[in-house]
């Protein structure tokens, strides 16, 4: 074969290769999972690229959840929405009342004709996400859930036993103080304090966040966690604080620091630092367990309630784009690729049969604890104050928490001045919020 007609054969390749690479329709999908997490993302949407041919996924990291949240906003007023937004929990309201923006997920698989089964997710996963009457709003990807890590090392140079961790907050203290006597640096820190030390400790102890079942009931609501028990628990650490039994490392994930670098021995974090936590301090030093109760408020814990976020479609899109959509969705919420998504990072699996997957693998033998989220989600069934959080103006009403936190934390003011400034500040969030969405 000539040359020149070697060289046409290539030209119609190449040519036909780029048609058919032009063809594909592209899907945009912006997240706020950077470092490690963000790889993973990347990994995820090369795998369905190369699954098919007809679609292909952008993934695009725009900052933190709240910068994401910012940007899809903006670009959706622009009329430049991306399909897919990740948004975290606290903003479900605020995507709920976004009218003419969002594409529920129910009705884009309905309209895609893409099989979808509800009853295939893990129950309060499912739960926080959906309508009243059971449709699902948004769908879950990277679902957490605050758990207790402990250092075991530093548990055995404290006298204490590294397989046995603290039950109650009463025997955290404890182990706090032996662990500060014997040169540890910190006892214990939180991550998300909001979430950790006011959310899911309201839900463990089957305490009500807020009027009409946490905000599932209407938007005129009231906050009602300046109750006795949160309290205490706030004043309970700010005393702590005194003797470094408790340290304050920052809002969000900030004090994971403390944990990694072996300062702190204990640390309520979300499950989705499980893989970060164990990669910083060697698995064998990491211990994972259920987060620790006040048996004199409940004398057991009822269950916790998730985190992270979710993944939001929204509209604008050319109707034919909604199907590469509806198929994306359903592959990051096979079992499969759910499986691998809990067992990389530490998020829990939100459907039962990457659980089961996970489990007949023997990855939890092979990694202790892992399951602890999904065993804590599940405990009990969930009641008005543990099915979750739907709250107006969430993201702000958990700053004015975490200020007011840190009011005490520095000594500014006590545990119950600090949460009744609080709610007085979120309430008044909330009116707002009402009065908007009327």
């Amino acid at each position: 074969m000539s040359r020149i007609l070697l060289s046409s054969v290539a030209a119609v390749a190449m040519l036909a290769s780029a048609q058919s690479a032009s063809a594909q329709t592209e899907i945009q999908w912006w997240h706020a999972m950077g470092g490690n997490l963000g790889e993973t993302v990347n990994a995820l949407a090369d795998q369905f690229n190369k699954s098919q041919k007809e679609y292909k996924v952008a993934a695009v990291y725009k900052g933190s959840y709240t910068e994401t949240l910012t940007a899809a906003i903006a670009a959706f007023r622009a009329k430049q929405a991306p399909h897919i937004v990740q948004v975290f929990e606290v903003g479900t309201a605020n995507m709920m009342a976004a009218k003419g923006a969002v594409y529920p997920v129910y009705q884009v698989m309905a309209d895609a004709k893409e099989p979808f089964d509800p009853k295939a997710f893990i129950g309060p996963v499912y739960g926080y996400y959906s309508t009243t009457d059971g449709k699902l709003l948004s769908m879950p990807f990277n679902s957490s859930t605050p758990v207790f890590y402990w250092n075991k090392e530093m548990f055995q140079k404290a006298g204490l036993d590294p397989n046995t961790p603290p039950k109650t907050w009463k025997d955290v203290g404890e182990a706090a103080a032996k662990i500060v006597a014997s040169g540890g640096k910190c006892g214990f820190t939180s991550q998300w304090q909001t979430w950790a030390l006011i959310e899911n400790y309201g839900a463990w102890h089957n305490l009500p966040f807020a009027t009409k079942a946490n905000g599932f009931g209407g938007t005129d609501i009231e906050l009602k966690f300046n109750d006795e028990p949160r309290i205490k628990l706030i004043q309970m650490l700010a005393d702590w604080g005194k003797d470094k039994r408790f340290v304050y490392g920052g809002r969000e994930g900030k004090s994971t620091a403390l944990m990694t670098s072996g300062e702190c021995a204990m640390h309520i974090a979300s499950s989705g630092s499980a893989s970060a936590i164990e990669a910083g301090l060697g698995k064998e030093k990491v211990g994972i367990a259920m987060m620790p109760y006040s048996p004199e408020v409940k004398a057991e814990p009822q269950n916790s309630i998730i985190g992270g976020a979710t993944l939001w479609v929204l509209q604008g899109r050319p109707a034919a784009e909604y199907k590469g959509v509806a198929k994306f969705l359903t592959f990051l919420s096979s079992a499969e690729v759910q499986a691998q998504w809990h067992q990389q990072t530490g998020y829990v699996p939100i459907t039962l049969a990457a659980a089961k997957l996970t489990e007949d693998a023997g990855f939890y033998k092979k990694f202790p604890g892992r399951d602890i989220a999904v065993k804590q989600l599940t405990l009990h069934e969930a009641t008005e104050n543990s099915k979750g959080l739907r709250i107006g103006n969430f993201v702000q009403i958990r700053d004015v928490v975490d200020e007011e936190l840190e009011n005490v934390w520095s000594g500014k003011k006590d545990a119950k001045a600090a949460l009744d400034d609080a709610v007085k500040r979120g309430n008044e969030l909330l009116r707002k919020f009402e009065t908007a969405n009327k």
